[in-house]
């Protein structure tokens, strides 16, 4: 029996949907469905005035077929400007826009239903396009140039999602979304100085739309961690999912959520595994700010859903750290905020040399001066007192140390629910060799952000600087994987090689101060310990070649002064000093 032939034919596509419908839902349910009632029957009327045939409809979307690309992009000026005036009447937060994207192509016709790319790109371009606005394909754009009175906008070549090719992108000149002022379209939906963030559903990209569960809750499982840092802000999952299925402008996203940066990803499963991709995004530039790939074997879902999670979030923080800081030192030193003035401490504070850790303490106390509600400020400057009292800063300890303790203090009072703030309080109780008190602060951290790879350090510290090395190292693992790229992982990996120096595994203390000295090569302990581990091994001429590097940064330094100078606390067990301080004066520190 010959095989059934599929009917196909040229068409012209119109696509169009509303702009924030979730959000006008939200708002105002039955308000929102009567606007949408009224506006339909004016798009349906114009597409059937103009020879056009609806096939399908999804709530707020509408998708027609015309036989001339001629008439589709006539059609959506009348849809438009026919809209305009109703949406004048409108309060702002009312207003609903939609937005249509045209194209022509091949078809494959089903009963009443139609498919195929050409289908598919008008939909793609349509979540391209500004409210209120149309836009058309470049062959749309190529059969109707000369024909209308109308200017086109060339916008250039677009990937859209799921389309091989890259498609060429006109905006028409319709003279109504281009008069509507934007933040009368879409009012951000944020009133907040912090920097903030919007995650986008992430994509299911497996052939099983029984996936979506898969790919929403990782979106979801995202949003939550992220919720816990408090230093940003992040949009609520129902004004994110509202892009669910879309391919919109990442810069749009950024201006309707009224958001810095957004992120988006994918999700394929195929067989046992699972491969998600993400991406971090300047939504005022659409610029990339980091990207990975994460590949999974899927033998507990959960259980990978939870570890991407926490990797994903854990390397999301120090890159929005990151262009914070940036953002912050490219600003007018004398137009300067108190977000400002804190994210400038915090590049001096990542330096870490006595000079910067004064500057930052500058930094973060202009912070709390000119908002003396700003709890990180507090634990930041907290921070920078325990620093100058433990071999950077070299502070004398007295009232000095007292102030650390009130700042973080501070921190907690003003908001319990922040994972810095009890570092800092940890830090304080470091300082005064209190390690059950600090251990207490580091889980509390910990527990309230998982994804805090600084707060997983001290942690990890709290054990190995009071007696159990073989406690912190997985801790101390588990914090680079889940923040490889913070700024403080070098510190980390001097952990590491410290809890083996302890243990007396002298190679593996070898091979992690290597690591270390690779991130941070300027600071005295990753030397200290790489010399030491490498003099207990017996490379003797290698520690001693070591060594002048370590004489350069701190030329003062004799046995006698490391525990003075705080470069190994004076709470080491009594063991751990005597094999340090022995490996350093065999590769020929002073007595």
């Amino acid at each position: 029996m010959a095989e059934e032939r599929v009917q196909r034919r040229l068409a012209a596509i119109l696509a169009a949907d509303v702009v924030g419908y979730s959000r006008l839902m939200e708002a105002d349910e039955e308000a929102t469905l009567r606007t949408l009632k009224t506006y339909r029957e004016i798009i349906d009327r114009q597409i059937d005035s103009h020879d056009g045939r609806v096939f399908n409809t999804a709530g707020d979307s509408v998708v027609a077929e015309f036989r001339s690309p001629v008439e589709a992009v006539r059609a959506a000026i009348a849809i438009q400007e026919e809209l305009k005036p109703h949406n004048d009447e409108l309060s702002d937060e009312g207003k609903m826009m939609f937005r249509i994207g045209i194209n022509l192509g091949d078809i494959m016709v089903e009963g009443d239903n139609l498919y195929g790319d050409g289908v598919n790109v008008a939909a793609r371009i349509e979540g391209l396009c500004a409210p209120g606005e149309v836009y058309v394909s470049g062959i749309v754009h190529g059969q109707v140039e000369g024909k209308l009175s109308l200017n086109f906008e060339d916008m250039g070549e677009q990937s859209v999602k799921n389309i091989g090719k890259p498609v060429q992108v006109y905006r028409v000149h319709t003279g109504t979304g281009e008069n509507i002022p934007q933040d009368a379209i879409v009012k951000p939906l944020l009133v907040t100085d912090k920097p903030s963030i919007a995650v986008l559903p992430f994509d299911n990209m497996s052939n099983d739309p029984e996936q979506e569960y898969f790919s929403d809750g990782i979106t979801e499982d995202i949003i939550t961690a992220l919720s816990r840092i408090h230093w940003f802000f992040v949009v609520a999952r129902n004004s994110s999912f509202s892009y669910k299925g879309t391919t919109p402008d990442i810069r749009k996203v950024a201006n309707e959520l009224g958001v810095r940066y957004v992120l988006e990803g994918s999700v394929r499963k195929a067989g046992n595994r699972v491969r998600i991709s993400a991406q971090l995004i300047d939504g005022s530039t659409g610029n990339h700010l980091w990207a990975e790939r994460y590949d999974r074997e899927l033998e507990d879902i959960f259980a990978v859903q939870d570890e991407i999670t926490r990797t994903v979030v854990g390397a999301i923080e120090p890159e929005l750290a990151d262009a914070e800081i940036d953002k912050a030192r490219r600003s007018p030193p004398n137009d300067l905020d108190a977000w400002d003035c804190y994210q400038r401490g915090k590049w001096h504070f990542y330096s870490r040399t006595p000079d910067d850790l004064d500057r930052a303490q500058d930094l973060f106390d202009q912070a709390v001066a000119l908002d003396p509600t700003l709890a990180v400020a507090y634990a930041a400057a907290a921070m920078v007192h325990y620093y100058q009292t433990t071999g950077v800063g070299q502070k004398e300890l007295g009232n000095y140390l007292e102030d650390g303790l009130r700042m973080a203090r501070k921190a907690v009072e003003l908001d319990d629910e922040d994972a810095s703030a009890h570092v800092a309080l940890g830090l304080t109780h470091i300082a005064r060799s209190e390690g059950e008190q600090a251990r207490l602060q580091f889980k509390k951290a910990v527990d309230l952000n998982p994804s805090d790879g600084h707060a997983i350090r001290w942690l990890a510290t709290s054990y190995s600087w009071f007696g159990e090395p073989e406690t912190a190292i997985p801790l101390l693992e588990t914090s680079i994987e889940v923040s490889p790229r913070d700024p403080l992982v070098g510190p980390t990996m001097v952990r590491m090689a410290e809890c083996y120096h302890f243990l007396g595994d002298y190679e593996n203390a070898v091979t992690w101060g290597r690591r270390a000295l690779l991130e941070t090569s300027t600071r005295s302990l990753g030397h200290m310990v790489l010399i030491s581990a490498l003099a207990l091994l017996g490379h003797k001429e290698e520690a001693e070649k070591a060594l002048p590097e370590l004489r350069r940064l701190r030329p003062e330094m004799t046995c006698k002064t490391v525990v003075r100078e705080g470069d190994a606390p004076a709470h080491w067990p009594e063991n751990y000093l005597s094999a340090y301080i022995e490996g350093l004066r065999k590769a020929g520190l002073p007595d």
